[in-house]
């Protein structure tokens, strides 16, 4: 995949000039407003940063959450804004809306190497239109506020990977009207997934997790006929333990899946790998306490919210070997301390793999989330991917758009 990078942007000259970039800053918060985890605003921060100290006057687009009226105040970017001016070094502004009067008068305003921060792209409902006509008039507004006074064109740099698999205005039709690029992040991002996909060293080990088979259905059929073996924890591994026969006591189940792990498991029987115990407790709670029973005596009143200590030796004994590793997923409810043991006792799998010389890629999302919750280093995994939903449809084979529109380079 040939894209144009924002260093070529850089050579060509970006001092006054106007520059989109869309990052990716959609942190979690908590319920007083307080960002909990500031990955991907650090992911972001490279790109910004090139464009800043070589001049350019950047304006930021960005979501966070899934804003469904208009604009909410629990889902403003001003808790961003403030993380993004400090780990930037220089103060961000936060316009008052997306493309309205304040922002275009900010934008205006804006001298060489000043950062402007758009309101949550979110709160304008062209953003995730299935109208192409109204996403494109979004754009055309977003473009308006990087045009030279003479207005010639800005430039459009793609920098939030974890929306690159969305046909959204900031995303896609954005780079049909301004020369367009990838950021540092985006860059990376196609790097290590065409090395996961096109020039992979074996044994080849996938780690999945997480809550539902339906979400990660197309990229288990997809990397069982690649991979050596895929490790099934999480939610997810009861449905796949149902079809098996076995009761599952009031653990997450998609009963509607389980004819569909049922023929998985037929399949792809040498490649799939599932837990041989389970840590239960009576209720989805921080304060239950857990008990390890084997995965064929899971009580009928209890719910499984851990991978048990046989299953993590099991799954480590796989990792060893493995030459390279994706892993999307926790392996149970690691926001628990109680039930934390099992992401651990894989997350430090593979980096001990790692450590041996295995290419490691965590694939975004909750993985990347359980990896800084649980004070683990990042450096110990060869890659923390930005974009877990985006990781799994490129693994998948299906098209990006925010990626196709890019290699056409945008509009020149």
């Amino acid at each position: 995949m040939a894209v144009k990078s924002v260093q070529e942007l850089i050579a060509e000259g970006v001092s006054g000039r106007g520059v989109l970039v869309r990052s990716d800053l959609n942190v979690p918060l908590d319920e007083n407003g307080n960002i909990t985890d500031a990955g991907r605003i650090t992911a972001s921060v490279p790109t910004l940063r090139a464009l800043v100290d070589a001049g350019a006057k950047v304006v930021v687009a960005a979501h966070l959450g899934r804003p469904k009226d208009g604009p909410d105040p629990k889902l403003s970017l001003a808790p961003v804004a403030a993380a993004l001016s400090e780990q930037l070094g220089r103060h961000v502004q936060l316009a008052g809306d997306v493309v309205g009067t304040d922002a275009l008068a900010r934008a205006e305003g804006l001298t060489d190497g000043d950062v402007l921060l758009l309101a949550n792209i979110r709160f304008d409902p062209r953003e995730t239109s299935k109208d192409d006509a109204e996403r494109l008039a979004l754009a055309r507004a977003l473009a308006e506020l990087v045009a030279a006074p003479d207005g010639s064109p800005g430039a459009f740099v793609s920098d939030g990977f974890g929306v690159v698999h969305r046909k959204q205005a900031s995303v896609y039709d954005i780079a049909t009207l301004l020369p367009s690029y990838a950021g540092t992040l985006v860059a990376a991002e196609i790097r290590v997934l065409q090395q996961l996909t096109e020039s992979t060293e074996r044994p080849y080990a996938v780690v999945l997790g997480g809550s539902k088979v339906s979400d990660k259905l197309g990229v288990i059929k997809s990397l069982a006929t690649k991979a050596d073996s895929i490790v099934i924890g999480g939610g997810m591994c009861f449905t796949f333990l149902a079809a098996q026969g076995l009761s599952v006591g009031t653990s997450l189940l998609e009963a509607d899946m389980v004819d569909t792990c049922r023929q998985l498991l037929e399949d792809y029987a040498d490649v799939l790998r599932l837990p041989v115990d389970i840590v239960v407790a009576d209720k989805f709670d921080a304060a239950a306490t857990g008990e390890v029973v084997a995965v064929d005596a899971i009580p009928d009143g209890k719910m499984g919210l851990d991978v048990g200590p046989g299953s993590v030796e099991r799954f480590a004994k796989l990792l060893a070997n493995a030459k390279t590793i994706f892993w999307n997923g926790p392996m149970g409810v690691f926001e628990f301390p109680a039930f934390e043991a099992g992401t651990r006792g894989v997350a430090e799998a593979i980096a001990a793999a790692t450590a041996k010389g295995a290419f490691s890629v965590v694939g975004g999302g909750d993985s990347a989330a359980a990896v800084r919750a649980l004070g683990l280093p990042e450096d110990g995994f060869s890659h923390i991917s930005t974009g877990g939903g985006a990781s799994l449809e490129y693994l998948e084979g299906k098209p990006l758009p925010g990626l196709q529109v890019l290699e056409t380079g945008g509009a020149q």
